[in-house]
């Protein structure tokens, strides 16, 4: 029986206000190496401590071996910055979130984020009053792939792992993630392009899948 949903952050409850930042601070850095990988390394940088943005970028820069600049810097944070204060929830997330709480799920959000752009958006959206935990990389010190994560989060909710499902749109932090701390996963896959199931396209059709997996 589920009685806990584990939501992630970006592309999940809430899109991005610019395009792809990771994709842009790549290029921006001049960085030439597959995206996974660079993902991986970037997060590791950025998103692993509560330190300023400013702090966590220059980070970003010993991380990839490159040579500080402060004009790169500033276009880092301030592409940063843009993507926090215009991000939005998707359409359906407040009355996903408003239906699960209404059947007792609890719901935590699981999130590879600095500090700053979770905090920027929560404070200007209602989703705080729908979650009962937040687990974020920046504050746990690793990222979910680490499953460490979802062990946090669980004690958080106090449930057990057959008891709870991970809700994501990346297969590599949100499904292999959870996989490996034993949740079950749901992924969000919004152009309908991942092979992956269970999957579904948007947060409308979460509740008939977790009848399903009842």
């Amino acid at each position: 029986m589920i009685k806990g949903v584990l939501f992630d952050f970006w592309g999940t409850l809430v899109e991005n206000g610019v395009y792809s930042p990771l994709r842009q601070a790549k290029k921006i850095l001049g960085i030439n190496m597959p995206f996974g990988k660079y993902v991986v390394r970037f997060e590791k940088a950025l998103m692993l401590s509560n330190k300023s943005l400013e702090d966590g970028f220059r980070q970003v820069f010993d991380a990839f071996n490159i040579p500080f600049e402060q004009a790169v810097l500033d276009e880092l944070v301030a592409l940063w910055r843009e993507n926090a204060e215009k991000a939005e929830l998707y359409p359906e997330t407040k009355d996903v979130l408003e239906d699960l709480k209404a059947n007792d799920i609890k719901l935590c959000l699981i999130s590879n984020t600095d500090s700053f752009s979770v905090n920027q958006v929560l404070s200007k959206t209602t989703l705080r009053k729908y979650l009962d935990a937040i687990v974020l990389s920046c504050a746990v010190g690793c990222l979910k792939t680490n499953p460490r994560m979802f062990y946090y989060a669980l004690k958080m909710l106090n449930l057990q792992k057959n008891e709870v499902v991970m809700v994501g749109d990346s297969i590599e932090s949100d499904v292999i993630g959870a996989k490996k701390a034993g949740i079950k996963v749901i992924l969000v896959d919004r152009k309908n392009k991942r092979e992956f199931q269970p999957k579904i396209n948007n947060l409308s059709e979460l509740k008939e899948m977790l009848e399903n997996l009842n």
